[in-house]
């Protein structure tokens, strides 16, 4: 009897097995982590930095980005200034000198960029020359070649319509999407588009075309999935264009003049696109007196919350990067405690 239920459990073993563990799979899906909302922080930029600051600066701000899982990085002129620096960045490959806040926006986005698609999306410029040199964020949509993955993001090579699949006058397109060979979408797009593409089990890149996603669709199933970078003007402009329907629900600055209270005891409000503001090295109180459309007010008028993240400091300052990583870790547990919250809702 007893070697009977062991050659039973034998057999039902290798049957999972073969079928790729597709049940175990399907379990430990449902128990994905997912997302309470969206995260993003404020970053000042300063326009007096040298080259070798910046590279070093943009390098520290993107590792605590994938670090802690951020969703949006807002560059911000510290002062308030006509500089208009709304145009993408990406493209220009006029190969002079970027200013300050573009500057620090290319490297931020080229870091962002998945390896494989770098050199198509970035021209050679003089901001990049050293870039290389700078940590990889080794982020999850950072894949190798001989990885395969549910998703990857990808490029699309040319403006050629494709006939694909089985159905008449169905067309995609080619698409670069770091492997060995190129596949093909779902969809028509624009030459140099990039887009997030549902891989599937099939590993054969001849296969019936992929599908194009939502670049949400990963960071929904508790993937995080990269962050996206914007410009600011001033502080003012940080929340007036900010991308999200309904804006951001929840503001948060930091200073060594805002509240102090322990980590553990600080509680959040459910929150759907939650954003953590860093000053520059006279604080966030500077670019609200400098910001002319703020005029009469304060920094605890425009923030639902100003912390103190580290109340027992010993230098006389903190600078950007060390705040932000200093910060970020203070609002993990608040943060996760929300997280907590909304999981046990949708259960």
């Amino acid at each position: 009897m007893g070697k009977k239920m062991k050659t039973e459990r034998a057999e039902k073993n290798t049957e999972a097995l073969q079928n790729g563990g597709l049940e175990s799979n399907e379990k430990r899906s449902k128990k994905k982590r997912k997302n309470v909302g969206f995260l993003g922080f404020a970053v000042p930029f300063f326009g007096i930095c040298c080259s070798s600051v910046l590279h070093y600066l943009a390098g520290q701000v993107a590792r605590a980005a994938a670090i802690f899982r951020i969703d949006e990085v807002v560059v911000f002129d510290s002062k308030n200034t006509s500089e208009d620096i709304s145009i993408d960045i990406i493209g220009d490959d006029s190969g002079e000198n970027d200013s300050g806040a573009a500057f620090l926006m290319r490297i931020l986005r080229y870091l962002e960029t998945p390896q494989y698609l770098r050199k198509s999306l970035f021209p050679m410029h003089s901001s990049l020359r050293v870039v290389g040199l700078l940590p990889p964020l080794d982020a999850p949509h950072h894949l190798r070649k001989h990885e395969w993955a549910t998703y990857r993001e990808v490029l699309s090579l040319c403006n050629k319509l494709l006939v694909l699949g089985l159905e008449q006058g169905s067309a995609g397109t080619l698409v670069d999407v770091g492997l060995s060979k190129n596949i093909k979408v779902d969809q028509v797009l624009e030459p140099g588009t990039r887009v997030t593409v549902e891989m599937g089990t099939d590993r054969n890149v001849d296969a019936a075309p992929r599908k194009i996603v939502p670049s949400s669709r990963p960071r929904d199933e508790g993937m995080y999935w990269g962050y996206k970078v914007r410009y600011a003007p001033n502080i003012s402009s940080v929340f007036k264009n900010c991308p999200y329907q309904g804006g951001y629900d929840h503001r948060i600055g930091t200073s060594e003049h805002g509240l102090v209270i322990n980590s553990s005891e600080l509680t959040l409000p459910s929150f759907k696109h939650l954003l953590i503001a860093f000053g520059g090295l006279a604080g966030l109180e500077e670019c609200v007196e400098e910001d002319a459309t703020l005029k009469g007010k304060t920094v605890r008028d425009i923030f639902d919350s100003y912390l103190n993240t580290c109340p027992h400091q010993g230098s006389r300052t903190i600078r950007t990067e060390e705040a932000i990583l200093i910060s970020l870790q203070y609002f993990q547990e608040p943060i996760n405690r929300v997280s907590q919250k909304y999981q046990q809702r949708t259960q």
